[in-house]
């Protein structure tokens, strides 16, 4: 049997602040989603401003992010390059730029996904967060 990390509490609030903090400091309202390595929820934020459809967007972007274990523009990347037949994929919603997987040592742990801003915004928001623990 294996072991493998997971998310705690503790790193989903660092990974929450520092996501935060990157939108403060560039005053870009978002919502902000932790999800699980399963894609289950476990943070959503919505910064004041933020568009309430963002608060659905980015448990969606988090949620592919992390059954996929990949960025969620490579799914944007294929529907755009062509695949349109993805767009029928069971149980993925979030197909857009702006979810990042958290890989630790090749294993998902999560991932996060933001919605609100540029989608290279949103990457640059989650991926701040990520680095707040080193990911």
């Amino acid at each position: 049997m294996k072991n493998k990390p997971v998310l705690e509490l503790a790193d989903i609030k660092k990974i929450a602040a520092a996501a935060e903090a990157e939108a403060l400091r560039n005053n870009w309202a978002v919502s902000i989603a932790i999800v699980d390595d399963g894609g289950h929820l476990l943070w959503l934020q919505r910064l004041d401003g933020a568009a309430p459809i963002s608060a659905h967007i980015a448990p969606a972007k988090a949620h592919t992010a992390a059954l996929g274990r990949r960025d969620s523009k490579v799914y944007e990347d294929m529907i755009n390059g062509g695949r349109a037949s993805f767009l029928s994929v069971p149980g993925l919603q979030g197909l857009l730029e702006g979810g990042v997987p958290a890989m630790k040592d090749g294993q998902c742990l999560g991932a996060v996904g933001v919605s609100g801003v540029k989608s290279s915004e949103d990457v640059q928001v989650a991926r701040a967060g990520l680095a707040a623990i080193g990911l």
